[in-house]
């Protein structure tokens, strides 16, 4: 008899990605079951792209006076009789759902006091997101099922005209954390140090990030900037056709490190790296107690030892991409101090 089954993983961008494993994880389990993910709505449209769901809902996001909404929204909740649901985002807004659906509610993973499937305890453990993730399903009976199949995240990007050996760079981040990017007068001189390589660059993002992206193509004009012009498929077929990615800790970052390209991200202090860091096979990072104390040598020296070495030609990085193994464990160098 086919059940019916809740994942919730409601956000952000990058939280998403690092959640595709235990999306293919659970689907897996639930071969014969009808699964529904509870999101944001900002991402709802793209979650109904991926494989794992029969349904998408969008999350209402109901302040706790709009009394009538949640009643109505509790009514869902009960009336789609959910058998057991998988809590990954595991916030005060999804303890309150649990709330919602007592006195009988479904067999429940997540960190919910109460819950049938509690999620284990990882505070001693700075074990990355998706691991996290992974084992908590663990936990509920869902074994692993490998790494997810991301064929169906692409899109068309011919008409960019991209140059034939090119870098991304992903210079901004989320507008309300400016502590999170790295000055984009540095990208403009690492951009200036690839081109006297022979490589060109790609800078992405989305229009929130313009200013950066101003400052970058104004003191390095040869950028190709699509900020603002490409969707998230686009984004990932970008990926597969770079040498490599550097970025700031943003969603972009971790879409591209999950298809594969090489990646290195730049960290500030308040990141955790070895809890945030992006799910790929070949991942690597800097940090620094402040970013723009994160000089443009230190980010160079790492390319050049890790990418490229002393003499390697950029086709070094299309054979780096080619002989990893989707399995492989990510590439963690020492962090910069």
């Amino acid at each position: 008899m086919e059940k019916r089954i809740l994942v919730i993983k409601l956000g952000a961008f990058g939280d998403l990605v690092l959640a595709f494993d235990a999306f293919h994880a659970i689907r897996m389990h639930h071969r014969r079951d009808h699964v529904t993910l509870l999101t944001r709505r900002a991402y709802a449209s793209w979650a109904r792209q991926m494989p794992w769901f029969d349904e998408v809902w969008e999350d209402p996001a109901l302040r706790w006076w709009q009394w009538w909404g949640v009643l109505a929204w509790r009514r869902k909740l009960r009336s789609a009789g959910f058998s057991r649901v998988y809590d990954l985002q595991g916030n005060d807004r999804t303890a309150a759902y649990f709330r919602l659906l007592h006195p009988r509610p479904p067999e429940w993973s997540g960190p919910v006091r109460g819950c049938s499937h509690p999620r284990p305890d990882f505070q001693r453990e700075p074990l990355p997101a998706y691991e996290r993730l992974l084992r908590q399903l663990e936990s509920a009976g869902v074994p692993r099922a490998g790494r997810a199949s991301l064929d169906w995240l692409t899109g068309p990007v011919e008409d960019f005209k991209l140059p034939p050996s090119f870098v991304i760079f992903v210079p901004g981040c989320s507008p309300h954390r400016p502590e999170k990017r790295w000055p984009a007068e540095n990208y403009a001189e690492l951009a200036r140090r690839l081109q006297s390589r022979g490589l060109a660059v790609v800078a992405v993002g989305t229009r929130a990030d313009q200013d950066a992206l101003r400052t970058l193509c104004r003191l390095a004009p040869w950028v190709l900037n699509l900020a603002g012009q490409t969707d998230f498929g686009q984004l990932a077929e970008l990926a597969r056709r770079a040498l490599g990615v550097v970025g700031n800790d943003t969603g972009p970052v971790h879409l591209m490190a999950a298809v594969g390209a090489p990646t290195l991200v730049l960290y500030g202090r308040e990141a955790e790296p070895q809890r945030l860091r992006p799910s790929g096979s070949a991942v690597g990072w800097l940090q620094a107690k402040s970013l723009a104390d994160l000089r443009v040598d230190e980010v160079w020296t790492w390319l050049q030892r890790h990418w490229f070495g002393p003499m390697r030609p950029p086709s070094h990085l299309h054979k780096l991409f080619s002989d990893t193994r989707p399995d492989a464990p990510p590439q963690h160098p020492r962090p910069t101090s």
